[in-house]
């Protein structure tokens, strides 16, 4: 199995090759429900500092930012920073568990289909990183493919060097995850194609959390 290193090497190569690809596509309309859901109740709850951690070019982040959030963006890629800091947006290059923010930094942090890429050894680690930069009570968004358990490079990927992956079961990711914050909500929404059209076998699981106050 590949380590974190060198998941985090083939990764980054993989989607600085995609960035401009990645902004220029439209975003599928489930996508743009789950984010104004977050941005509902972040703003019912007055939050106002958002961590976006796999930014990619910056689409989320800006939105967010539209919302009149104080946003700051990661990526793993240069190329993908640059594109948010193009769009007017605060962003840096790290990686899941090298975040370089003091200790309870956010009201909220965004992750959608990033944590997918941790290896299931780390993903411990990667979460306990994400604790630590939101506020007591601070509210996670985390969304990831998933509905079975795997751990690997996906062979009929359209990246190179082509991605890993770790895919959860449904109650495997929610016992993942409610060791360490508290489960405000577990949605699952059937995936109907692959990005080639051919039948999907998964589905994606869209949390929101919240840190213990």
């Amino acid at each position: 199995m590949p380590t974190y290193d060198e998941v985090t090497a083939d990764l980054r190569q993989a989607y600085e090759q995609s960035a401009g690809r990645r902004d220029e596509s439209d975003l599928q309309e489930w996508k743009l429900e789950l984010r104004q859901r977050f941005a509902d109740m972040l703003r019912r709850e007055g939050r106002q500092t958002l961590l976006e951690i796999g930014a990619g070019p910056g689409k989320f982040g800006l939105f967010f930012k539209e919302q009149e959030l104080d946003v700051v963006c990661t990526d793993l890629s240069p190329e993908m920073v640059r594109l948010c800091q193009q769009k007017g947006l605060t962003a840096h290059v790290m990686d899941f568990l090298h975040l370089d923010f003091p200790d309870a930094s956010f009201d909220a942090v965004f992750a959608l289909n990033c944590l997918l890429h941790a290896p299931k050894a780390e993903l411990p680690a990667v979460l306990t990183e994400i604790r630590r930069l939101l506020r007591p009570g601070g509210l996670f968004y985390m969304g990831v493919y998933g509905g079975s358990n795997f751990e690997g490079i996906r062979t009929n990927d359209d990246h190179e060097p082509k991605r890993f992956f770790a895919l959860y079961t449904h109650e495997g990711v929610q016992e993942i995850v409610s060791a360490q914050f508290e489960l405000v909500s577990f949605d699952v929404i059937p995936m109907q194609k692959n990005a080639d059209g051919s039948p999907a076998n998964y589905h994606f699981q869209s949390m929101i959390l919240r840190r213990p106050a």
